[in-house]
């Protein structure tokens, strides 16, 4: 990998998500070599992936470079690379470009989708974790409205105009209320030919509410304000096959689309080669102590959506969201320097500092401890905080104009088919998510 040899401490991080990047902000001054992998070479700001699928936001506006991150120190160094496994009795990682051996190691590799099983869904759907399947939902959603208006089959144009999206979690709210609003104020002017009346979205949840992780409040008030869309909402609906055609589910409810949306969950993405009993099944998340050490293991740890932390308040371990990830990647960063000075570590302590998802123009939920209120002051809160946790200046400019363009124009500028979307199987192949 071309690292310079040292007598400092080697800290490797693999991932440069929210807790890698926390992580490796912190520790960049200190008295220690630090290499960050990943096997792309931005972070991305996932919480705005949504607008990058429905043409608000161009990709750039949402992921900022790695290197930007150790340039500033000469002890801290980037690599592009694939990390295939880990051997812990020799400390070292194998990647797709080399060997490194490490002091700390620290997995912060996130979460990948999960799709329960489901085969069919994992081969004919698409989803949403990575700037370049954020991009082919955009050219998806473009391609088939482009189709629809010069199909002569009337089930064709239907087919092309039913948007099946799955699961009522943030993501999936934020996705269908973007992709109305899409409908609403864009497709009647650009789209002359088509009848917006025509093209439906769906939402579909396994559960008796939109949003299940946020208070029952916020799922009522997300609920009236997607309805307001226009969004059909289907309840207690799981979906049991998709053929790339035919989305199936286990009531009488059976839909034609050529666009289906899978955002119904995520699992955790380990690393080969750490023993079997440091990983939690279900969860398919690192068990870790109240020092994010890995079970097992004194000089491995793992932060973030890899992570899982069973405390009282949180027994099934913290939630898979950016601020147990960022806090962490912190928290961690302090217990690294106290262990090579041989002081005693100090346990983390997640602070909850409430949840929120926004539905549209106006509208959002938030949560807080002891507030809870939605609409316009809540889809002003929702900005401010997503501005202020965007990486860098440019991209928190970039991001602000945009909005105040579209909040003006009623518009969306980044509509643009970029690349076009592969088929299913080619796809599969280039997008693939790796751990």
């Amino acid at each position: 990998m071309n690292i310079p040899k040292t007598s400092l401490p080697r800290v490797v991080i693999i991932g440069g998500g929210f807790a890698g990047m926390a992580l490796a902000r912190k520790i960049l001054k200190e008295d220690m070599q630090m290499v960050l992998l990943d096997r792309h070479n931005y972070h991305t700001f996932q919480p705005l992936l949504y607008q990058v699928s429905t043409s608000g936001l161009e990709p750039d506006s949402i992921a900022y470079p790695l290197r930007k991150i150790t340039r500033s120190s000469e002890k801290c160094f980037f690599r592009l690379a694939e990390v295939k496994s880990i051997s812990a009795e020799e400390n070292t990682v194998h990647t797709n470009i080399g060997d490194l051996v490490y002091d700390y190691l620290v997995i912060a590799t996130g979460s990948k989708t999960n799709f329960f099983g489901n085969e069919s869904i994992e081969k004919h759907g698409i989803w949403m974790k990575t700037v370049p399947q954020a991009l082919n939902i955009r050219s998806l959603i473009l391609e088939n409205l482009e189709q629809a208006t010069i199909t002569d089959d009337p089930e064709k144009r239907k087919s092309l105009l039913n948007f099946v999206l799955v699961g009522a979690g943030p993501t999936g709210v934020e996705l269908s209320g973007a992709i109305a609003e899409l409908r609403n104020h864009i497709v009647p002017r650009d789209y002359p030919d088509l009848d917006p009346n025509e093209m439906n979205i769906h939402l579909l949840e396994g559960l008796d509410r939109v949003l299940p992780p946020m208070s029952e409040h916020a799922s009522e008030k997300a609920h009236e304000m997607l309805e307001e869309l226009g969004v059909k909402i289907h309840l207690n609906t799981m979906v049991e096959s998709y053929d790339g055609h035919l989305v199936e589910t286990n009531t009488d409810l059976a839909i034609k689309t050529e666009t289906f949306i899978w955002s119904a969950g995520v699992t955790g993405a380990p690393v080969k080669g750490l023993n079997a009993s440091a990983i939690v099944e279900k969860a398919n998340r690192y068990e870790v102590n109240a020092f994010n050490q890995v079970n097992g293991y004194e000089n491995i740890f793992a932060i973030g959506d890899i992570a899982l932390m069973q405390t009282e308040e949180f027994p099934k371990g913290h939630p898979m969201v950016a601020q147990p990830a960022i806090q962490q990647g912190k928290h961690l960063a302090k217990n690294i320097k106290r262990l090579i000075r041989g002081e005693k570590l100090e346990a983390f302590e997640y602070f909850d500092k409430g949840t929120m998802a926004t539905v549209g123009r106006n509208r959002a939920v938030v949560d807080l401890h002891k507030w809870k209120f939605s609409g316009f002051f809540a889809w002003f809160v929702w900005m401010f905080v997503h501005l202020w946790f965007l990486v860098g200046f440019r991209n928190r400019t970039v991001t602000f104009f945009n909005w105040i363009y579209n909040y003006i124009n009623y518009d969306k500028a980044a509509r643009l088919i970029i690349r076009p979307f592969k088929g299913h199987e080619e796809r599969m192949s280039l997008d693939k998510e790796k751990v």
